[in-house]
């Protein structure tokens, strides 16, 4: 009986945390800065799940971030290109198919959340996430690792 009991948990325990490894919290402040410079995706997630956060206090036309996700070599294009389309596009181009993945911009208090397939993902490229507000790319970045 204590057998099966613990064979019933350590079951239950696997599934918690493969379901918890697909996704990640991440934060964006009023310091400009997000909370993770890396983020790790295991190749057995289907999909994986971004949840961005906003916990300064200015609104999102004065200090809005996004999370987007670009091949390293094409973050700088997409960035600028990015800050002509505005706010209401989420500053990305229109059908921009270097982004594979980003939230909205949003404002204080406020979330939102992506959900990309990592089988896309080549295991031996290199991936950038970065918020898109303009001027921001260059300190709100970081890696994301096909693990």
């Amino acid at each position: 009986m204590i057998g099966r009991l613990l064979l019933a948990a350590s079951v239950l325990f696997a599934s918690t945390s493969a379901f918890a490894a697909c996704s990640v919290d991440i934060d964006g402040n009023d310091a400009m800065q997000f909370n993770l410079k890396n983020i790790d995706v295991p190749k057995s997630c289907a999909e994986f799940t971004v949840n961005l956060s906003h916990s300064g206090k200015l609104a999102k036309n004065v200090m809005g971030h996004n999370w987007v996700l670009v091949k390293t070599s094409d973050l700088q294009a997409v960035a600028n290109d990015g800050m002509a389309a505005g706010l209401d596009k989420d500053y990305l181009k229109a059908g921009d198919t270097r982004v594979i993945a980003h939230t909205k911009v949003i404002g204080a208090g406020e979330k939102a959340s992506v959900t990309f397939a990592p089988g896309k993902l080549d295991a031996a490229g290199s991936y950038t996430f970065f918020c898109s507000f303009p001027g921001h790319w260059s300190l709100m970045k970081g890696t994301l690792t096909l693990i």
